[in-house]
């Protein structure tokens, strides 16, 4: 057995579970994040024989999970107050499109891609409509999970490739893993709304500073900085993204006017994506670039 990345709750829940499985004859990989396209795909756990592969989406959920067919949610009740969740077999269908996308351009060879849930909880109760006929063949509890396996193994008659060829994928694989890299928010467990927003004057840290006549202007101490938004925006960049648009500068630096936020966002020559109402501006925090610009004035982050 491959294990390459720390399990979180519930892949140790299911850990018991996969330890019965013959380690010469499956290779299992943890929090996969492939670069696909202009982005990532993730998978939780991947099974990998010579026969299929197995794309594993793990839920760990208290309480009751009802899986909508209609709106195609998950709906999870505990304690009496309902929550609406993404449904994961929505996801694990994009998942399995993207690997059979991303091994096929890898050069790969064709050989059956498998998905399921597991609610690795086992207090878990699932529920659906009456008429969702299908949804066990996709959702399972954790004890179901050797089942499931048996049932592809069975369904597949015999190998489609190698156990060199099986290695080569999981090399491949790891290679091009990359790790995601939380913000500090996340990292944290803070919430946007608990950001303290605004301009913060260099001299008396009092915040939010008042854009005046071309530049930021602090009520307390009466000091002007005419670059103070700059500091705020490497904040912005650090607590919350690295794009921003007209509404989102408005907001974090307290400003009213949208003329006034295109301005600022225009001066500092930061490339951009979209058009009109959906320009987004792209952060850059590189140093050099600051002081660049600075003496051209007007700078950039």
């Amino acid at each position: 057995m491959v294990k390459e990345w720390p399990d979180s709750k519930g892949e140790k829940a299911l850990d018991y579970t996969l330890s019965f499985l013959d380690p010469k004859k499956y290779y299992i990989l943890h929090d996969l994040r492939i670069p696909y396209k202009d982005s990532f795909f993730q998978i939780d756990t991947l099974l990998i024989t010579t026969k299929f592969i197995l794309n594993i989406e793990i839920k760990y959920l208290a309480g009751t999970a009802y899986f909508d067919p209609i709106f195609n949610q998950l709906i999870q009740t505990k304690d009496g107050i309902e929550s609406a969740l993404p449904d994961p077999t929505i996801q694990i269908k994009r998942q399995e499109s993207q690997l059979i996308s991303w091994l096929s351009k890898q050069g790969f060879p064709n050989f059956p891609v498998y998905s399921c849930v597991v609610m690795s909880n086992d207090r878990n109760i699932i529920k659906t409509s009456p008429d969702n006929k299908t949804l066990n063949k996709i959702v399972i509890h954790r004890h179901s999970l050797m089942d499931k396996i048996n049932e592809i193994e069975n369904s597949v008659e015999k190998e489609t490739t190698s156990t060199k060829v099986i290695k080569k994928i999981i090399r491949t694989l790891i290679r091009q893993h990359q790790e995601a890299t939380p913000s500090i928010p996340e990292r944290f467990n803070i919430e946007e709304k608990d950001l303290l927003k605004g301009v913060i004057c260099e001299v008396c840290h009092h915040r939010p500073l008042v854009r005046k006549h071309g530049t930021w202007f602090c009520l307390k101490c009466e000091s002007r900085n005419n670059d103070a938004h700059i500091q705020a925006l490497k904040d912005y960049e650090l607590l919350i993204g690295s794009t921003i648009n007209n509404s989102e500068l408005r907001e974090y630096l307290v400003v009213d006017s949208p003329y006034v936020a295109k301005r600022l966002l225009q001066s500092l020559n930061l490339p951009t994506t979209g058009t009109k109402k959906g320009t987004q501006y792209i952060l850059s925090s590189d140093e050099s670039q600051t002081r660049k610009h600075k003496q051209k004035h007007p700078p950039t982050i």
